[in-house]
């Protein structure tokens, strides 16, 4: 981490504000946090969209969602979702 000097990068207004509370001294400023969206750190998300790609091309295929909720395991009305969401 790198100390930068207020003067050069702050408003003057601002500079004289934080002045009130802290004279000569450090403060830390934290980065703004970025939440991950789900499943984003593991890789999990994409995995999902990987097997929803598939069931699609599996539909678009002419399988029926009866045996494609069979072939993943999950119920037709989940498949029935995936389906039409895309």
């Amino acid at each position: 981490m790198k100390y930068q000097n207020a003067k050069l990068i702050l408003p003057p207004g601002l500079v004289a504000e934080l002045q009130e509370y802290l004279q000569g001294g450090y403060l830390y400023v934290p980065a703004k946090e970025r939440r991950k969206a789900w499943g984003e750190l593991s890789g999990y998300r994409n995995e999902i969209d990987a097997r929803n790609r598939k069931i699609v091309q599996d539909y678009n295929a002419g399988l029926s969602m009866e045996k494609i909720a069979d072939k993943y395991y999950l119920s037709v009305f989940s498949i029935r979702k995936i389906v039409y969401q895309k």
